[in-house]
């Protein structure tokens, strides 16, 4: 075996050599407690931000006020064989035959930051958005907390590129760390991303999140002894808080018909109690926000039947006007990305 040895290294040791060494062994380098212990986080970061879980008690969530992106929408861009609008050129859509009036879309969304500071939620704003970004308003998407701090996400379409770079400036203007921001060909969404239990996270592969994504949140994941479940979400349909929202510690809001049986049996094995949606529900009313465990805040469109059925599941319902947001293409799940949550 080759060995290089440096003159220092056979030198005696000097005096001034002794005092280094037992200033550096005084004052010497401590991995623990680990970054994400609540300790050092609010030693070191001011406070203990991240989330391990979908359902404790709510403290912080980053939203994004509406703004004069949203100026863009043109009820005349009408895309009848889609029962749409939309522009291509700049990248945004609405489904449906009616485009609300502004003034209603931002009216609502300012309805749901009222309600949840009401409960005591802590709502900070994203930084404002870059012109056409009408998507920005979903914020989820691009930001997920896990315990010590955030995922700066991949945003799959090309006109939803550039809001990773305001929810990075958004992120380090609040002081929150950022684990990792997903790089390469990797594409990920928060909305198809969320915690069953704190040891158990499920991912959603569609359009919106691919493998490569999934495996660089995995190693961010593992890091913490979090499993990362895989579902293949079916064709065009994006995200999996579309099929799946924990509402409780072990209660799922699931629509069905969008998500495979098998990970309706993974649920079960896991404890997880399901309340099905119906018919009756708009396919977007699933898109709900636990802010504590069995407390939810939920389109006021729901059904009363879906509605009786939490009930009995031991989930309260508060009813929150968002229809009009939601024909954005997303819902109230959607347009929050938890900051801090009560561990489980």
């Amino acid at each position: 075996m080759n060995e290089i040895t440096s003159t220092a290294d056979i030198r005696a040791m000097t005096p001034a050599d002794y005092q280094y060494n037992m200033l550096i062994k005084r004052f010497a380098s401590a991995p623990e407690p680990a970054f994400e212990t609540e300790q050092q986080l609010k030693t070191n970061w001011g406070r203990a931000w991240g989330c391990n879980n979908d359902v404790g008690r709510l403290r912080a969530v980053l939203m994004h006020a509406p703004g004069p992106e949203m100026d863009t929408v043109d009820p005349d861009k009408q895309i009848p064989e889609l029962n749409a609008f939309g522009d291509d050129s700049l990248g945004w859509y609405w489904a449906g035959r009616t485009v609300p009036s502004m003034h209603d879309y931002r009216a609502q969304h300012l309805e749901l930051v009222t309600a949840l500071q009401a409960e005591g939620v802590e709502v900070f704003f994203m930084d404002p958005a870059e012109p056409n970004k009408t998507k920005q308003v979903y914020t989820r998407d691009s930001v997920i907390m896990l315990p010590g701090g955030a995922v700066v996400t991949r945003l799959g379409p090309p006109v939803r590129r550039g809001e990773e770079l305001t929810a990075t400036r958004s992120l380090a203007r609040l002081g929150i760390p950022i684990l990792r921001t997903i790089h390469g060909t990797g594409i990920l969404e928060g909305g198809s991303f969320a915690f069953i239990n704190p040891k158990v996270a499920v991912v959603g592969l569609s359009s919106r999140c691919n493998e490569e994504g999934a495996r660089q949140l995995e190693e961010v994941l593992s890091v913490h002894g979090i499993e990362l479940i895989r579902v293949q979400i079916p064709g065009y349909r994006l995200h999996i808080d579309g099929a799946f929202v924990m509402v409780n510690t072990d209660v799922a809001l699931v629509n069905p018909a969008r998500i495979p049986f098998v990970f309706l049996e993974r649920l079960a094995r896991l404890g997880i109690r399901t309340v099905e949606m119906t018919s009756e529900d708009p396919a977007w009313a699933i898109n709900c926000l636990a802010v504590e465990p069995g407390r939810i805040f939920v389109s006021h469109l729901l059904s009363e039947k879906t509605t009786e059925n939490l009930h009995l599941h031991g989930v309260v319902t508060k009813l929150v006007p968002f229809d009009k947001v939601c024909l954005g293409g997303g819902g109230i799940h959607c347009s929050t990305a938890p900051l801090i949550r009560d561990s489980q």
